[in-house]
């Protein structure tokens, strides 16, 4: 072996999350705290169209990889029922129920005008957020009262459920309304709402290679999420609503508050058919959603929710802030919102209706700006109105798609919940198998990273030893535009012939044989997990209850980590003022796995030869969420074969 010095202290707190600064090595900012869902999230929007479109389609991309939907599922048939007519004042509505995936079951509830309006007439979704019984919401006597009292509705029955107060009083404006069930919520009894909203525990039996469920490392793996479901019932409800013969498919509005404001924003993030949208208390800088059905991993990492509302633009969006976490918009995300917008061409079509008197809600001041927003941007058959108009409230019993005619399916069903991640995972496989550039545009995703944005890097050298026939250089590879560190050894020799092999392993076997045949020789010592971490068990975010999207939905994970410095030391070594004329990536069998996630992003003509040891390692295998081999998305797009055939040289 090498004779070689021992790395220093100061080296290693560059690993362990020590003072680094202080010690004169350059910071790494992966080893401060995890971010989280309450971090702050501002948006700083491009300083042109062009930087914009670039940008955009990139977070386009991201958001549909996150939740499932790159490529998206094939559309099978919706098999829709509706039924049960209910007439009201100015209003009639019916019972709906679709399959968005093969039975799999939405429902939800269909308003519409009395009278019928002269030709085509504009459809808006309503996804109804995180209230009590959802669609069945009947708030309590003392809410009510405390609502009127404080100016926030001025109607019992609109107290009792500001949901129906918004359909009820949009099909009075003319439009076909779609109120729809969130996971769990009312009518929609398949996933219960305890797995998809209150999730807390890893489940064993669900945890299995086949088979699996919701929230286990496969589920991860192939990135499937409560999310993404969701907002996979959104786009076969806008599919639903724009089969209806009455509706005029370029006006299709969407609006919920809450957790129906995410389902909002991100439906018309990625579907272009929304031509107005009006997001409720939930676009902001600060907490981004608090439930499981509002987080995936990969979605949030380097965005957040301004400016994923910002992919809308520049169609017209009306929101609104309340005293939540929302009270700042007005001047922490509304003018970053506003300038987009008034990049593009649009600056009216951004709006904030800006009412911090009032806790978090969808009451009638609110409504009220809705429907003028809708009556603009929706040219609605009729206007606004000037006051709520009244109504009687609907019971569960006049609202429930359920009855002897259509008898409600089995609640809280694993061995359903097992076969719509199956069919799911399976259209996936069968549309990567068909076109498998998907892979290639999947890559950078789950990266975290690609070879584009791989940043400016510099050398700080740290120590030089002069050896018999090469040059020993200890440091560090900053990556300035990411503000990451690598610690590195170089050995350079006497008679350089120009190549230059990054060893991807621990210790320095071999490295001598290498330097003595006259290729440059570097070291890197890759991203460990700082403490509490360890390298059996990473770090997760406090009250994870055990769902990696609340983690690996904001912060890289320790796979994508190492990646990312393999990245940084093959971007150093490429920009190098000697110019190499060749590298080459060798991968012991303990470093291929982050090796080649790396090495798959890289261009042949950056990295011309790569060499991986032979390893059983699968991400199948990966058996935790906690595991710092967790790489979600990485079952999806082809596990480990899949990389080394894109990383192969």
């Amino acid at each position: 072996m090498m004779k070689r010095t021992v790395i220093s202290a100061v080296l290693a707190l560059t690993m362990l999350g020590g003072d680094v600064e202080s010690a004169g090595v350059p910071a790494d900012v992966r080893s401060g705290p995890l971010k989280d869902l309450n971090g702050y999230f501002p948006f700083d929007p491009p300083g042109s169209t062009e930087a914009w479109a670039k940008r955009s389609a990139a977070l386009r991309l991201q958001t549909q990889v996150a939740l499932g939907l790159h490529p998206m599922p094939e559309k099978t048939p919706l098999k829709a029922v509706i039924h049960g007519k209910v007439a009201g004042d100015g209003f009639t509505v019916e019972k709906v129920i679709f399959e968005s995936f093969p039975g799999y079951y939405v429902t939800g509830s269909l308003y519409r005008p009395a009278v019928p309006v002269a030709g085509k007439a504009p459809a808006v979704l309503c996804p109804h957020g995180h209230w009590n019984n959802g669609r069945f919401l009947s708030e309590s006597e003392a809410d009510v009262a405390t609502a009127i009292r404080t100016g926030a509705e001025k109607q019992v029955d609109a107290g009792r459920s500001p949901l129906q107060a918004r359909s009820i009083g949009l099909a009075r404006m003319g439009c076909t309304v779609f109120f729809y069930d969130m996971i769990g919520y009312a009518d929609s009894v398949q996933v219960s709402y305890e797995l998809a909203h209150r999730f807390k525990q890893q489940r064993a039996e669900m945890n299995a290679g086949e088979g699996w469920g919701f929230f286990s490392p496969q589920a991860e793996g192939h990135l499937q999420s409560i999310m993404g479901l969701q907002t996979w019932n959104s786009i076969r409800a806008l599919d639903f609503v724009e089969g209806l013969p009455e509706v005029d498919a370029a006006r299709i509005g969407v609006t919920g508050a809450s957790g129906g404001g995410t389902q909002t924003f991100v439906l018309a993030a990625i579907d272009p058919r929304p031509a107005a949208i009006f997001p409720c208390v939930m676009v902001s800088t600060a907490m981004q959603g608090g439930c499981t059905c509002e987080n995936a991993s990969l979605l949030r990492i380097g965005t957040g929710n301004v400016e994923l509302a910002g992919l809308f633009a520049p169609k017209p969006m009306g929101m609104t802030a309340a005293n939540d976490w929302t009270k700042e918009m007005k001047t922490k995300g509304l003018p970053e919102l506003q300038r987009l917008y008034g990049l593009l061409g649009k600056p009216e079509n951004v709006m904030l209706h800006d009412r911090t008197e009032f806790p978090h809600n969808y009451n009638l001041p609110s409504r009220m700006a809705m429907y003028r927003w809708f009556e603009k941007h929706l040219k609605t058959p009729r206007p606004a109105p000037e006051e709520e108009g009244t109504f009687t409230y609907l019971t569960k019993e006049q609202l429930s798609v359920w009855n002897g005619e259509h008898p409600a399916p089995a609640a809280g069903d694993p061995e359903l919940e097992r076969r719509v991640l199956r069919h799911w995972s399976e259209d996936a496989s069968r549309q990567i198998g068909v076109k498998p550039s998907l892979v290639d545009e999947a890559l950078p995703v789950l990266a975290g990273r690609s070879w584009g944005e791989a940043g400016v890097c510099r050398w700080e050298v740290g120590e030089r030893v002069q050896q018999s026939g090469w040059l020993e250089m200890k440091g560090w590879i900053e990556n300035t535009g990411h503000r990451e560190a690598v610690a590195a050894t170089f050995l350079y020799p006497d008679q350089w012939n120009g190549s230059v092999v990054v060893l991807l392993q621990d210790g320095d076997a071999g490295a001598e044989a290498v330097v003595k045949s006259g290729a440059a020789v570097c070291l890197p010592v890759l991203f460990s997990e700082p403490s509490p971490g360890t390298p059996a068990r990473a770090r997760h975010v406090e009250g994870d209850r055990d769902f990696a999207g609340y983690t690996h939905g904001y912060n890289d994970g320790v796979m994508k980590r190492r990646a990312h410095d393999v990245l940084t030391v093959v971007a150093f070594i490429r920009g190098h003022e000697r110019k190499p004329t060749s590298i080459e990536v060798r991968a012991a069998e303990s470093h291929v796995p982050e090796g080649a996630l790396a090495v798959a992003l890289i261009p042949r003509d950056v990295v011309g030869k790569a060499v991986f040891a032979e390893t059983a390692f699968r991400f199948a295998s990966v058996s935790d969420i906690r595991s710092p081999r967790l790489l979600p998305g990485a079952l999806k797009y082809g596990d480990l074969p899949a990389l080394l055939r894109r990383a192969a040289r």
